[in-house]
Formats: C-alpha cells, sequence, structure tokens
C-alpha cells in the first residue's frame, strides 16, 4: 500500500508541472524555443540511454521492444535536433541533468517486474509531458524551423505515450501494485 501511494505521488509530480519543466517565457505562455531545444535534447539523452537499459534489464518482451523504440526514435530526433540546434547557435548538452541521472540510477537497482512497471510508469508521464510541451511549441513557438521541427515529431511522441499506455496496463494491470491495491480496498 505504502509503494503504491508512493509511485502514485510520483507520477502526479512529475504530471503536475510540466510547463515549469519547460522553462517558462516571460508572458507566461510556454518556453522559449531555446529552453524548449534544451529540455527535449535533455529529455531525449534520456530517453536513448533508459531506453537501452530496459532492452538489458527488463523482464516483459514488450518492454524491451518499447525501449528499444525509445531508444532509436529519440536518437534520431535527437540528431535532427542537434543539428537544427547547430544551426540555430544553441547550446547541446553533453551528458544527463541531475533529474534524469537520479532517474536512471533507480532504474539501475530494479530488475525483472519491478524495473518493467517503474520504467512504463516513467514512460507514460514522461510522454504525458513530452506532448504537452511539443504541443506548446507548435502553438507558441517563435522561431519557424524549431516550430516546424516540433510539428513534424509531435505525433510520433503521440504514438509513444499511446504505446507506453497500452503497455503499462499490460504490465501494472496484471501483476502490479495496481491490483493488489484494488485487492486491499474490497
Amino acid at each position: 500500500m505504502k509503494n503504491v501511494l508512493l509511485a502514485g505521488a510520483v507520477v502526479l509530480a512529475m504530471t503536475a508541472a510540466p510547463a515549469a519543466q519547460y522553462g517558462q517565457k516571460a508572458a507566461g505562455k510556454g518556453p522559449t524555443d531555446q529552453q524548449f531545444v534544451m529540455d527535449v535534447a535533455h529529455v531525449g539523452m534520456a530517453e536513448v540511454e533508459l531506453g537501452k537499459l530496459a532492452t538489458e534489464k527488463a523482464s516483459n518482451e514488450q518492454v524491451k521492444k518499447f525501449g528499444q523504440r525509445m531508444a532509436d526514435d529519440h536518437s534520431k530526433a535527437g540528431d535532427e535536433l542537434k543539428a537544427l540546434a547547430e544551426k540555430k547557435n544553441i547550446p547541446w548538452p553533453t551528458e544527463l541533468d541531475a533529474r534524469h541521472k537520479a532517474l536512471r540510477d533507480r532504474l539501475m537497482k530494479l530488475s525483472g517486474e519491478a524495473f518493467d512497471r517503474a520504467y512504463m510508469q516513467e514512460m507514460v508521464a514522461g510522454h504525458r509531458k513530452a506532448v504537452m510541451a511539443f504541443r506548446m511549441e507548435t502553438k507558441n513557438g517563435q522561431d519557424p524551423d524549431i516550430k516546424a521541427w516540433a510539428q513534424k515529431t509531435l505525433p510520433t511522441i503521440e504514438d509513444h505515450l499511446k504505446q507506453a499506455q497500452e503497455i503499462t496496463r499490460g504490465v501494472v494491470g496484471t501483476t502490479g501494485t495496481t491490483v493488489k491495491h484494488r485487492a486491499t480496498k474490497r
């Protein structure tokens, strides 16, 4: 029960303030284009690293395949965005930020079904935030090239979210704490 509440609090905290993660414009309408690029770069680097980790540590074959897709898709998108950032003279991060390092370190300590559940819950929460950030950029972005890249990439991010939600229902819904939690309430 305690783990269920903790997991729920973590997911809620991660989804409660997506705009804060992506840096606010002075007018409060969304991130600056440069901040959007920097944030997406950090998240993309984490997605690649965590995806590779999932291919090694996941016990569920769907989770492993999803991890590989994350590594592949985010590598490709990251390469495109990096080229755009260089063209725009936007600095590119060389390593994970502290938040993503902590997440990687936490997931590295897990194995089996515990890894599968934690990884997929992170993927759902992270992709929800990403979809919101990409939508904000497509609506409020000032740089036409960055805005166009966000518009082109958004359908893939939305598909990642949909797939993550489907896999999570299978991983958490059948063996995870969600079912145990419901059973204890009866």
